[in-house]
């Protein structure tokens, strides 16, 4: 009699943990997006602080997935391969993070429900350790009782939680009821996420995981064959994890691109070449190289000026530049241009005496028509009577 009766049990558990099928470690390659970008520069911001994975570990997992061509395995396998993938596309934030599985028998350590991660500190190798522990897959489908224990688990977790579900979506009992008292219990902290890992003959499935995304009111569903890719998996740790931000401006105050001493902020002119003295607007415009009345001679006390532009052309030496003269507003138009002209030729022929390639050098005068000063003052007139340098490399 006693030896019937363990017959007996023996064989109710056989049926009810069902065969029990080993899962592959071996991860396709993948090379994720690079979110870390978008989060530093505040383009994306965080809004979820946690998530907690429920994996299907049942025995239908133990089928051959056979709706993708990238993919050769068992449904099981694949939801490792998108675990692996998804934990490879989160960008560096912190969050917390735990992992149930599902199913019957041996897998489960002979329960209906296995905690392979209890909600921690999240880091890439931690959660890889508990996808690499879904070993194998077994017995019936129990995710109503999955997502009841998901519910205890995550009152650990802080913030706003995600709660991502990976299965096919065949169920003996609905799981709906469960997860609505879920939304009851945590409200707007609690968004479900659902990822279907079926073939066709489990389009049936595929409901009941779009319906669970829907109690929550704020997650989604989708299938496997949607996040398989870089820019898939990537679209589904942004919808997750982010959302839109507003970047943040970099303060010009404390920038300087072109290193010339004058910050981004009033800098008019941020190309000006390396060694360049410049004015109080960054440019290379040598307000203090200036003429007298009527004149174009270069007077030798602007030799250092001089000297710094045969130096700046030896410094960067694909450099060509345009030297331009300008007058007052004293004298009729004509002459005054001509006189521009004569002023930015002097300038260039001292460039050439002192070792300047002549062909790098162009001079062009703009008469009295570029101010930069006024015209009614003696010393704002003195400073129109000028040259500018212009970079024409660029």
């Amino acid at each position: 009699m006693k030896r019937n009766l363990l017959f007996t049990a023996t064989l109710a558990g056989a049926l009810l943990s069902g065969c029990a099928t080993q899962s592959s470690n071996n991860f396709q390659a993948f090379q994720p997006e690079d979110l870390n970008a978008l989060v530093k520069s505040g383009k994306l911001v965080q809004k979820t602080n946690s998530f907690f994975v429920v994996n299907d570990s049942s025995s239908s997992m133990s089928r051959t997935y056979v709706n993708s061509t990238d993919y050769s395995g068992t449904k099981l396998d694949v939801e490792k391969n998108l675990l692996n993938k998804f934990n490879k596309s989160i960008p560096v934030m912190p969050l917390t993070s735990g992992l149930r599985s599902f199913g019957f028998g041996p897998c489960l350590s002979w329960g209906s429900t296995y905690l392979n991660q209890a909600v921690q500190n999240y880091t890439p190798a931690g959660f890889e350790s508990a996808i690499t522990s879904l070993e194998c897959s077994s017995g019936g489908t129990p995710l109503a009782t999955a997502l009841s224990d998901s519910g205890k688990d995550i009152t650990a977790a802080p913030g706003n939680i995600a709660l991502i579900v990976f299965s096919d979506g065949i169920e003996e009992v609905s799981p709906l009821p469960t997860a609505e008292a879920l939304k009851s219990q945590y409200g707007d902290k609690l968004c479900i996420y659902t990822v279907w890992v079926g073939n066709d003959q489990d389009a049936a499935g595929q409901t009941v995981l779009q319906e669970l995304a829907n109690a929550s009111g704020c997650g989604f569903s989708t299938t496997a064959e949607a996040i398989t890719t870089s820019k898939g998996m990537s679209d589904f740790v942004k919808n997750v994890f982010l959302k839109a931000g507003t970047p943040k401006v970099a303060d010009c105050s404390t920038q300087d691109d072109d290193k010339d001493g004058v910050s981004n902020c009033v800098d008019k002119c941020p190309d000006t070449p390396k060694g360049a003295i410049v004015d109080k607007d960054g440019c290379w415009a040598f307000r203090g190289l200036l003429f007298d009345f009527d004149k174009s001679d270069v007077k030798a006390k602007y030799g250092p000026l001089i000297q710094n532009a045969v130096e700046v052309m030896k410094m960067n030496p694909g450099l060509t530049i345009e030297i331009q003269g300008h007058t007052d507003s004293y004298g009729k138009d004509a002459y005054n241009q001509k006189l521009s002209e004569r002023r930015a030729n002097a300038v260039k022929a001292e460039l050439i005496k002192q070792g300047v390639e002549g062909k790098r050098l162009t001079a062009v005068g703009f008469g009295e028509s570029k101010p930069v000063d006024t015209n009614e003052t003696d010393e704002g007139r003195a400073y129109n009577r000028r040259v500018e340098y212009k970079r024409t490399d660029r």
